[in-house]
């Protein structure tokens, strides 16, 4: 009897999925929100109070950077601007009108009864992510965060105001009047889509193999990265599935329709547990 209980135990005891990796913003909650909108006006504001950079060049800069580098904030590090990243984080999410975010009974409870270890993966600061879950009343649903901080966990070097703008690459000429020979500056900031930046993650997870993860996100391009690196992507926000995502969803509510199976292999090894544990615990008495 022992035999046959530890055979089965075997048969399930690992599902396909070990962890389930999940963006955060326009992910689990949606774009229409209009949280993204607001973040983005409110990164132009800081480029012209704090960095000084023309309002007419904000936008053509920030689309620049964003393609290039991920982030608004990675790619001004690039190009050459130094500022403190809590100044940052504090002025462009801290104004957000997280009042617009709404708690998510439905979501709650699609994540509480997921027998799988979930953690939330944002190029966001901790103090933002926090602040979300906890009005979309999540904050009790992940095993994890990994953010900001946990991937840039040293503070950029100081300097002065003139050595800043001195040291500035002008990352809209180099695509305006490209120069042979001139490439673009790496960024210190680490970030999605960046694959440095998910394998790392990865390894603060303590995911050893890619393949038996799943990763949720709205982004294309972080979706397409995760893909590089073994990840099972699903992206987030369209049932239009594209290069890179091996499934699509319209809304992170229908996970359990789209995916079953995360369900039913939680029950099945649950069932298996208990009766592995009566099987055992008879023999050692016999």
């Amino acid at each position: 009897m022992k035999m046959e209980y530890e055979d089965r135990f075997r048969q399930v005891q690992r599902p396909k999925y070990d962890c389930l990796l999940f963006d955060l913003d326009d992910t689990l909650y949606p774009l229409s929100s209009g949280i993204a909108s607001e973040c983005l006006k409110n990164i132009g504001d800081y480029m012209v109070e704090r960095l000084g950079i023309e309002e007419r060049q904000i936008s053509d800069l920030c689309n620049l950077l964003y393609k290039n580098y991920g982030t608004t904030m990675a790619g001004l590090r690039a190009i050459g601007y130094e500022f403190d990243y809590n100044d940052y984080h504090s002025f462009v999410h801290g104004r957000l009108p997280y009042g617009k975010l709404k708690p998510d009974p439905v979501l709650r409870h699609l994540l509480l009864s997921l027998p799988v270890r979930k953690v939330i993966f944002t190029n966001a600061d901790e103090e933002h992510a926090a602040e979300v879950l906890r009005k979309l009343g999540l904050e009790d649903c992940f095993q994890g965060i990994i953010c900001f901080e946990t991937l840039n966990p040293l503070p950029p070097s100081s300097s002065s105001d003139q050595e800043r703008k001195a040291e500035v690459f002008d990352i809209v000429g180099h695509f305006s009047h490209p120069t042979d020979g001139v490439e673009l500056p790496r960024t210190p900031v680490l970030c999605k889509p960046s694959v440095d930046a998910m394998e790392h993650a990865l390894r603060v997870a303590g995911i050893d193999d890619p393949q038996r993860t799943m990763f949720f996100d709205d982004s294309v391009r972080n979706i397409q990265s995760g893909k590089r690196i073994g990840l099972h992507t699903v992206l987030v926000g369209t049932s239009r599935r594209i290069k890179g995502a091996d499934h699509a969803l319209e809304s992170i509510h229908n996970m359990k329709e789209a995916f079953p199976e995360l369900w039913e292999e939680g029950e099945k090894s649950e069932l298996v547990l208990r009766s592995g544990k009566i099987g055992l615990e008879t023999s050692a008495i016999a």
